[in-house]
C-alpha cells in the first residue's frame, strides 16, 4: 500500500509543475514591481488632494486647468474599487497603474506651472503650454485605456465614468477664442512696437488687466517667478527672456512705480549668486523694489519701504501708500529700527552681504498737481493764449502718470477738453485729441470720455485734421475701444472708413495706428463686415506687400479675424492673396511663417478650395519645412494644416 500510495498520477503532476511554475512566476513578476499597490494607489491619491489645494490658476490656462483637475478627481472611484480588493491584481492593471501615476507626475508638473509661474511666460507661451496639456491627455488615456476592468470585477458604473472621462480626452481640442486671439495680438504689438507712445500704453494697461498685473503683490510675486524661471532655463531662450523681463518692467511703469532699480532688476541679486536658493524672509523686502531693504521706514499707513524707494514714490506727486493704495495722512517717514536690526541679524547668520548704493543727484520734479485745478480753468478761458498753454500743459501731465490722469478728470478735465475738440484752431485740436488719449489709459475715463459725446468728434479730426492729430485719433480710437460698447459705438458713427483710408494713405506711424485701431474693433463680429465694405482688404494687402512698413504680422492677425466672417472669407480668399501667404510660409520670417499658416488654416476650415489652391502654388513643401525646422508654434501649426490638407486630397 505504501508503494501504492507513493505512486502519483502524471496528468495530477503535471497539473502540480503547472501550478509549482505559475507560483514562481507569480514570485517573479511581484519581485519585479517597483511599487506596492497600496502604496502606488495612496501616491496617486495624494496627487490628486494636491492638485486640488492649488485653488486658483493663472488666467490664461485656467479654464484647461481646472477641467484637468476635475478629469484626475474622476479616477478617484476606479482607485478606491482597486484598493478594495482582495489579493494581488492583474500585471495589465499594475502596469496602467504605473502609467497613470506617471501622468499624474506630469499632469501635477504642469498644473503647479499653472498655478505659481510667470504670468508673462505662460501668455507668451500659450500654445507650448496647450501641447503639454494635451501631451498629459495623451498620457492619461495611454493608462486608462487598458485597464482590464471586466478581469478587476469594476462596477458598471465606476467603468462608464471613466470611459467617460476618456472620450472626453480624446476630443479636448485647443481653443482660439476671440479673447486668446485679443491677447496674442496685444503681446505681438507691445513687443514689436518701437516708439514710446501713450498708445502702446493703452495695449499694456489692457494687458496687465487680462494678467491680472496690477497691483504691487501681483507685480512682486511675478518677479520672484520670473526670477525662477530664469534660473532654470540657465542661460538659454534670451530673446524670450528678455521679452518678458521688458514687459514686467512696462507693467511696472503702468503702475506707477518710479524705481527703475526696483523691478527692472529681476536677474538675481548679486548677494544671492553664491546662495540662489536661499530664502529670503518677506517682511524683508521692500513692497516697491523687492529688494532687501538697508534702510526701512514707516509710512502714515504703518506699511513699511525702503527710505530710497518711498521717496522716489513721494517725489513723483504720488500721494498714497503703493501697497494699500489709501491716501496718506502726512509725508512723514519714521525709522523702523526694530526691522533693521531683524534684517542685519539674519545677514550676519546667513552670511549675506548688502552692496551699499550709491548716492543719487537731486533732480527737478514736475509741477505738482495742484496747478490741475487752474489748466482746466484755463481750457474756458476767452483767450486763445491761455487756452493753448493750458492744453499742452495737461497734455504733458497726462502722459506723466496715472495720479494726473485720474486728477484731470476728478476737476473736470474731460468735458472741458471733449468741449475744444471741434475748434478751429489745429494747435488746439492736436493737443487735445492727443491729451484724452492720454486719458484714455485709466478705464474709468474710456468711459466718461466717450459718455461726453467725444467719439464723433474724435472721428471728425480722423478724417479732416492734422498729420499727427489724425495719427493720435487713430491711437485714441483704439484705446476706446478696449471697452466692448465702445467698439459698436465706433462702428456704428463709422469710425471704421477714415481708418482704412489712414492705412491707405498715412504715414507709417499712422499706417501703424491704424492697424492696430482696426484689429481692435474686427473683434466685433459686425464690425468685421463693416471693415470689409469699407475697403479694408486692399490697404491690407499693400502692408503685407510692403516689408519696409514692418507690419505683416500685424496685417496677417487682421487677416486672420476678417477669415472668420464668410464675407471675409469670400473677399481675402482670391488666388493672388492665397499666393501672398504662400509665400510668406516660404521665405517670410518665423513669425511670418505662423501668421500665414494660421490664416491659410482658417481658411481651410472653412473650404477645400483655398487649399486646393494653396497647393497649386506649392505651398506642401514649405508647410513640411515649417514641420520639419520651424518655430514650436509654426510647426504645430504646420502638423495642423498637413492633416487638413490631405483630408482635402482624399475627398
Amino acid at each position: 500500500m505504501g508503494d501504492v500510495e507513493e505512486e502519483k498520477n502524471p496528468a495530477v503532476a503535471a497539473d502540480g509543475g503547472r501550478e509549482k511554475e505559475q507560483e514562481a512566476a507569480a514570485v517573479v513578476v511581484t519581485a519585479e514591481r517597483e511599487h506596492d499597490v497600496d502604496d502606488l494607489i495612496r501616491e496617486l491619491n495624494v496627487i490628486i488632494d494636491s492638485v486640488a489645494a492649488f485653488g486658483d490658476y493663472r488666467r490664461t490656462q485656467r479654464k484647461e486647468s481646472f477641467n484637468l483637475v476635475r478629469r484626475m478627481k474622476l479616477v478617484t472611484p476606479l482607485l478606491e474599487e482597486i484598493q478594495e480588493l482582495e489579493g494581488p491584481i492583474p500585471d495589465a492593471a499594475y502596469s496602467r497603474l504605473c502609467s497613470l501615476l506617471k501622468a499624474f507626475t506630469a499632469a501635477k508638473k504642469l498644473l503647479r506651472c499653472c498655478h505659481d509661474g510667470s504670468k508673462i511666460y505662460l501668455a507668451l507661451e500659450g500654445e507650448a503650454v496647450m501641447v503639454r496639456f494635451h501631451m498629459v491627455y495623451e498620457k492619461l488615456n495611454h493608462a486608462l485605456d487598458g485597464m482590464p476592468y471586466e478581469e478587476l470585477g469594476i462596477s458598471d458604473e465606476v467603468k462608464e465614468q471613466v470611459e467617460l472621462m476618456s472620450v472626453q480626452l480624446r476630443r479636448a481640442k485647443r481653443r482660439t477664442d476671440t479673447q486668446d486671439m485679443e491677447l496674442a495680438m496685444d503681446l505681438m504689438v507691445v513687443i514689436s512696437k518701437r516708439d514710446d507712445r501713450n498708445a502702446d500704453g493703452a495695449i499694456i494697461e489692457r494687458l496687465a488687466k487680462n494678467l491680472e498685473l496690477q497691483t504691487l503683490p501681483d507685480l512682486r510675486a511675478e518677479t520672484m517667478a520670473i526670477k525662477k524661471l530664469i534660473k532654470e532655463r540657465c542661460g538659454q531662450n534670451g530673446e524670450s527672456t528678455q521679452q518678458i523681463i521688458d514687459l514686467l518692467n512696462k507693467f511696472k511703469q503702468i503702475a506707477g512705480i518710479e524705481d527703475t532699480n526696483g523691478l527692472s532688476d529681476v536677474t538675481l541679486p548679486k548677494y544671492l549668486e553664491k546662495c540662489p536658493s536661499l530664502m529670503i524672509p518677506n517682511d524683508f523686502l521692500c513692497p516697491i523694489s523687492l529688494e532687501i531693504m538697508m534702510d526701512p521706514v514707516i509710512v502714515a499707513t504703518g506699511q513699511t519701504y525702503e527710505r530710497r524707494s518711498i521717496q522716489k514714490w513721494l517725489e513723483a506727486g504720488h500721494r498714497t501708500c503703493p501697497k494699500t493704495r489709501q491716501t496718506l495722512a502726512h509725508l512723514s517717514l519714521a525709522p523702523n529700527y526694530a526691522l533693521r536690526n531683524l534684517i542685519l541679524q539674519w545677514c550676519e547668520r546667513n552670511k549675506v552681504e548688502l552692496l551699499k548704493r550709491e548716492p543719487e543727484q537731486d533732480h527737478d520734479h514736475p509741477e505738482p498737481k495742484e496747478e490741475i485745478p487752474s489748466l482746466v480753468g484755463d481750457l474756458s478761458s476767452i483767450h486763445l493764449d491761455a487756452q493753448r498753454r493750458a492744453v499742452k500743459k495737461l497734455r504733458m501731465l497726462s502722459k506723466e502718470n496715472p495720479d494726473n490722469r485720474v486728477a484731470i478728470a476728478k476737476h473736470g478735465g474731460i468735458p472741458a477738453l471733449v468741449s475744444l475738440l471741434p475748434y478751429p484752431d489745429s494747435k488746439i485740436q492736436e493737443h487735445t485729441v492727443t491729451a484724452l488719449l492720454n486719458l484714455s489709459i485709466d478705464e474709468g475715463n474710456k468711459r466718461l470720455i466717450a459718455k461726453e459725446g467725444a467719439i464723433p468728434l474724435i472721428i471728425d479730426i480722423l478724417k479732416s485734421g492734422t498729420v499727427e492729430a489724425k495719427e493720435n485719433s487713430a491711437a485714441a480710437l483704439f484705446s476706446l475701444s478696449m471697452l466692448d460698447e465702445n467698439k459698436v459705438t465706433i462702428g456704428s458713427m463709422n469710425g471704421i472708413p477714415p481708418l482704412v483710408d489712414l492705412l491707405q494713405n498715412g504715414t507709417i506711424r499712422g499706417k501703424k495706428d491704424a492697424a492696430t485701431a482696426l484689429f481692435n474693433l474686427v473683434l466685433n463680429h459686425r464690425n468685421k463686415a463693416r471693415a470689409i465694405e469699407a475697403g479694408v482688404v486692399a490697404p491690407l494687402r499693400q502692408v503685407l506687400d510692403d516689408k519696409n512698413l514692418g507690419m505683416v504680422d500685424e496685417a496677417l492677425s487682421i487677416f486672420l479675424l476678417l477669415a472668420s466672417h464668410p464675407d471675409g472669407r469670400a473677399a481675402i480668399g482670391q488666388l493672388p492673396f492665397i499666393e501672398a501667404l504662400v509665400r510668406l510660409i516660404k521665405d517670410g520670417t518665423p513669425k511670418n511663417k505662423e501668421c500665414a499658416l494660421s490664416v491659410l488654416l482658417e481658411l481651410g476650415s472653412h473650404g477645400s478650395s483655398f487649399l486646393l489652391a494653396a497647393l497649386q502654388f506649392g505651398v506642401y513643401d514649405h508647410v513640411r519645412e515649417v514641420e520639419k525646422s520651424g518655430t514650436n508654434r509654426g510647426q504645430r501649426k504646420a502638423k495642423s494644416l498637413l492633416q487638413l490638407m490631405r483630408k482635402c486630397e482624399h475627398v
